[in-house]
């Protein structure tokens, strides 16, 4: 019992004498307003770019030909992360152009069946011969 209690007046002094070196740091409440302001310069490079694509005329034709408003995309683009805004300016960075890609493939369709036609393994070229 006499050990109960000390250990109890211990743990109780030390809480009052810790508990009296923390201090509440000053702080004033902001308004929602405040806090939206601070975080709009963050976002606005990320945003900015995206809103300055959907003022382009051809890409607003586009997106009101498959039924999407040019205020709908704002809307979407707003509410997008500034980490989602700089992931979305990274893939249409890093896109391809539109015929980049057919290019490559008809080019290596050409290929395949120029070998195949050397080898002898089809006809389609009239200006090759078959090894065979």
């Amino acid at each position: 019992m006499k050990t109960a209690r000390q250990i109890l007046t211990s743990v109780l002094a030390a809480s009052l004498v810790f508990g009296s070196m923390a201090q509440a740091a000053p702080t004033a409440l902001i308004s929602t307003e405040q806090a939206a302001a601070a975080l709009q310069p963050e976002r606005s490079a990320a945003h900015a770019r995206l809103h300055e694509a959907l003022d382009r005329a051809d890409l607003a034709a586009m997106l009101q030909a498959r039924g999407v408003s040019t205020d709908e995309m704002r809307a979407r683009v707003d509410a997008l992360t500034d980490a989602e805004a700089r992931q979305m300016l990274t893939q249409i960075d890093e896109a391809p152009a539109g015929s980049a890609d057919i290019v490559g493939v008809l080019f290596t369709v050409f290929i395949i069946l120029l070998v195949t036609d050397i080898l002898g393994l089809t006809k389609i070229f009239p200006f090759t011969r078959s090894v065979r």
